[in-house]
């Protein structure tokens, strides 16, 4: 469905992707994770034809993006800060996206107007933040595109809004087989979301895996010991992304198998292990950590 290969933009000095390749199926849902600055919103642009990349392809459903108009009309694109004409109001909008969009469902459209009680006459400018992004969610969702792109789509809305936003769009997902990228920072809520995790970090991409398969591959491990062994002695052979000591109590997150690492962890026999629930905002801190952006105790003078 979605395909680059080798993506790479610059701006200036200032390389923002460099040799991005990855694939996001039909009727999925892609979370784009990573550090501010990692190149999300560039590369979101990117695939939505916004830019232009220096080197690489993008194709959607096998068909180039940037300036290709009947691929752009399958794409729908809301960025972090939605984008409306000066002084146009929601109905405005709507004209001008009813013009452009073949797919236009004018019922769609005021249904979901009339659903979030929206003044389709009023200034957008002269909106909240919250309402100006349910304004650009009710006009993508009434273009019936089969792919979106959505940069921190529910910042700003609250939970009732944030919720039914997500609601419509698993719809989507499940009755045509709307095919999502999305990036956030709110990592709990892509948790719950999302089929898909890919993490950047400094333009190219860390990791991709499927969210189900991440979870039974990486473990948290809380260890107790009669006797602790040697300091390293434990991960010695092991893919541990985090590794500390508190008494006689070592906390540990490996990836792995778990069989294999229980096994692991048994040999050197210990009193207790308890293997706790993982979150991705835990992996994602560890994953990157091991990439050189871990967390740092900070004193100020």
């Amino acid at each position: 469905m979605i395909h680059t290969e080798a993506v790479t933009k610059r701006f200036e000095d200032l390389q923002a992707v460099q040799d991005l390749s990855l694939q996001v199926r039909k009727g999925s849902i892609y979370g784009l994770l990573g550090s501010n600055g990692a190149g999300k919103s560039t590369f979101l642009k990117i695939l939505a034809g916004v830019y232009k990349p220096d080197k690489g392809e993008v194709t959607i459903n096998n068909k180039p993006v940037y300036e290709i108009p009947d691929t752009k009309q399958t794409i729908l694109f809301i960025s972090d800060h939605p984008y409306f004409f000066s002084q146009a109001s929601l109905s405005d909008m709507a004209g001008f996206y009813r013009g452009v969009y073949e797919r236009w469902n004018e019922k769609r459209y005021e249904q979901l107007a009339k659903h979030f009680r929206m003044d389709t006459n009023k200034r957008l400018t002269r909106m909240s933040k919250g309402m100006q992004r349910q304004a650009a969610f009710i006009l993508g969702l009434s273009v019936m595109p089969d792919v979106m792109i959505l940069d921190e789509p529910f910042d700003g809305l609250d939970p009732v809004i944030r919720q039914q936003m997500k609601n419509l769009i698993m719809q989507d997902v499940a009755d045509r087989e709307l095919t999502l990228i999305v990036s956030s920072h709110n990592l709990r809520e892509m948790e719950d979301f999302c089929d898909y995790v890919g993490v950047l970090h400094e333009g190219s991409l860390l990791f991709e895996r499927d969210l189900d398969e991440l979870r039974t591959d990486v473990h948290k491990l809380q260890i107790a010991f009669k006797e602790p062994p040697e300091e390293g002695q434990l991960i010695k052979d092991m893919d541990a992304l985090h590794y500390e000591v508190k008494g006689s109590i070592v906390f540990l997150i490996v990836k792995g198998q778990k069989d294999e690492v229980l096994s692991h962890v048994n040999r050197f026999n210990p009193a207790v292990v308890d293997m706790l629930p993982l979150t991705l905002e835990e992996i994602f801190i560890y994953e990157l950590g091991g990439a050189g952006y871990e967390i740092n105790n900070l004193i100020v003078e």
